[in-house]
């Protein structure tokens, strides 16, 4: 079953002021048919029913203590004071 007729196929064109050529029509014609499909496809998906999404829903996980060398991460940043990371001021004072 087509989708589409060629006679709208010339329609949509002269509607869209677009000029198809006698031999562009087959092609145009099976473009303009996937599009089609591929909409009622979406379209499907779209209302389908489904199961409605969980609301307010909390996951909650064990809190995981991990042990880390402080000396070593320290050494990796580009300036240390005491054992606080240095960073550029980004707030102006009055």
């Amino acid at each position: 079953m087509a989708i589409i007729t060629k006679e709208e196929v010339l329609k949509i064109a002269h509607m869209s002021r677009i000029t198809i050529h006698e031999d562009e029509i087959d092609a145009v014609l099976k473009q303009l048919e996937a599009v089609l499909q591929y909409a009622a496809r979406v379209n499907e998906v779209a209302t389908a029913q489904q199961a409605p999404l969980p609301q307010n829903v909390n996951v909650m996980r064990d809190d995981v203590v991990i042990r880390f060398d402080a000396d070593r991460i320290k050494a990796e940043a580009p300036e240390v004071e005491a054992d606080y990371f240095v960073v550029p001021a980004i707030l102006e004072h009055e």
